[in-house]
């Protein structure tokens, strides 16, 4: 099928006029005529109704212009991208994390990113299905893994660890465990072990509930793990990046915690001149430096 016709059909669609879509593109009336009926004619079906105020969509009319448009955003989206690797940052950055470190760390940071870079759109992708890099589901990946799929260039972030956190309120009413039997007189609040988690949080959580724990909340992400806590309702499984914006938790039970979960950053090797990609690159790279630099304070405090 013509592209060109397909442009013109998208214009007239757009602009519900022959006159306005000529003037849009710099064609004459007659010019646009013609290429959109040699493009009924093609596929044999009207594509407009024609009324003394103007055009409207047929149906088979309506069902070219979805795919038109579909076709329009790719390409702007495709030109962006080459513009991008020459020029400033800008347009969309597909992001793809989990639930909990998206809320939790970082889109609470992203305003220096937006101070930085004001006409970058993100589209934070936050769930726990692993997107398709290579396949354009995302742009950039921050996993609690490393990637396995081919063709990416991965750089480790740095290293978590799921530990045990509680409010000084609730500590203060319902006494401080001193060894991993106590949590039978408290409650835990922790993830669902049927939900979709880091495996080393998973084995902790494990290990908490052979204690025969009195009371339990489950929630399915790490987020609502937080809100149970911050609200004094008990004991909580929870990554340790939260001391920084959270430095009035208090850990519980020392040496009890999760094995290192590694933290990576992904993207395609197609991206690797993308200016997007490495603006937030460096800024997630900041963010960690400045991350381990208040955590090396607060633990020497």
């Amino acid at each position: 099928m013509d592209w060109d016709k397909l442009r013109i059909f998208h214009a007239v669609a757009d602009a519900g006029s022959l006159t306005h879509a000529g003037d849009k593109l710099n064609l004459s009336q007659s010019a646009v005529s013609r290429q959109i009926r040699g493009l009924e004619e093609q596929l044999n079906t009207n594509l407009f109704h024609r009324h003394a105020r103007g055009l409207i969509l047929t149906e088979q009319g309506e069902l070219l212009f979805d795919a038109t448009s579909a076709m329009t955003k790719r390409v702007d989206a495709a030109s962006a991208r080459i513009r991008d690797s020459e020029e400033e940052v800008f347009g969309e950055l597909r992001v793809t994390t989990t639930t909990g470190f998206g809320t939790l760390w970082l889109a609470p940071r992203l305003t220096k990113l937006y101070e930085q870079y004001p006409d970058l759109k993100v589209d934070l992708m936050l769930e726990e299905r692993v997107l398709d890099l290579p396949m354009r589901e995302a742009d950039v990946a921050i996993r609690m893994k490393e990637p396995s799929q081919a063709d990416l260039i991965r750089k480790k972030l740095m290293q978590i660890r799921m530990c045990l956190y509680a409010t000084p309120d609730y500590l203060a009413a319902n006494g401080t465990p001193q060894r991993l039997e106590d949590m039978a007189d408290h409650r835990l609040i922790c993830q669902n072990t049927a939900s979709a988690q880091v495996g080393a949080g998973l084995q902790l959580i494990k290990q908490l509930m052979m204690h025969d724990v009195r009371s339990l909340l489950t929630v399915n992400n790490y987020f609502g793990v937080l809100q149970g806590v911050l609200n004094h309702l008990g004991i909580g499984v929870l990554p340790d990046y939260l001391t920084q914006d959270f430095p009035d938790l208090v850990k519980v039970l020392e040496d009890t915690e999760s094995a290192d979960v590694p933290v990576f950053l992904a993207y395609p090797e197609e991206l690797r001149q993308s200016k997007r990609v490495s603006a937030f690159k460096d800024f997630v790279q900041d963010e960690i430096i400045t991350y381990r630099k208040i955590l090396k304070e607060q633990n020497n405090a």
